[in-house]
């Protein structure tokens, strides 16, 4: 479980049906389960307006099988993050009116997919979460504004300028990422040994 611990580190539900015209559903693998559970919850028709974006590394794999089972109007597979960020604005361009959005599983999917569906203009209102899966986070280092992808260690080395990160629990929504600040400032020869923190 995620525990909060300042006022800009996201909080998350459990998705339920929401009312809607149409409901687009954003899942990674850790998330697809999230999906299958809503539809196990929702009305019997729920799935002839239900679009599905899935982020899958294996297309063969169970989770990709479990959503396919699912019938949705629609189900497409993104082979990695950007393609399905893609994907996912493109289909907000051409969303109307009561559209619900569903985010489920790891943090990175979920921040990165609300900033899109947010500059899209969905009111956050429509937007549903559920965390599912590792909690490795996504950094950017306010020193040299590089982001980095599935930290699991506190600290981290910059993989763009080197630095030792103290990974913050303050997120930027706007980023969808967790602010990573110099722990050695003062002495860059102190060596902070890393730590597997956020699995």
């Amino acid at each position: 479980m995620i525990e909060p611990t300042i006022l800009s580190r996201p909080t998350y539900g459990t998705l339920e049906p929401r009312p809607g015209r149409a409901h687009l559903l954003i899942a990674d693998d850790a998330g697809s389960a999230a999906i299958v559970d809503l539809f196990a919850r929702a009305p019997a028709d729920f799935h002839e307006s239900a679009t599905i974006l899935s982020v899958t590394k294996d297309l063969s794999g169970d989770e990709a099988a479990a959503l396919h089972r699912l019938s949705p109007a629609t189900l497409t597979a993104c082979p990695d993050m950007p393609a399905m960020l893609n994907t996912l604005a493109g289909l907000l361009a051409e969303a109307g009116m009561g559209v619900q959005i569903y985010l489920a599983g790891t943090e990175p999917l979920i921040g990165q997919a609300m900033r899109v569906v947010i500059e899209a203009g969905i009111d956050h209102s429509a937007i549903a979460t559920e965390h599912r899966g590792s909690l490795a986070r996504r950094v950017q280092c306010v020193h040299c504004k590089g982001f980095m992808d599935e930290v699991t260690t506190q600290p981290v080395t910059c993989a763009h300028c080197g630095l030792s990160l103290f990974v913050r629990d303050h997120y930027s929504r706007r980023l969808a990422a967790f602010q990573g600040v110099c722990i050695n400032a003062e002495d860059q020869s102190e060596i902070v040994p890393a730590e597997e923190v956020f699995r």
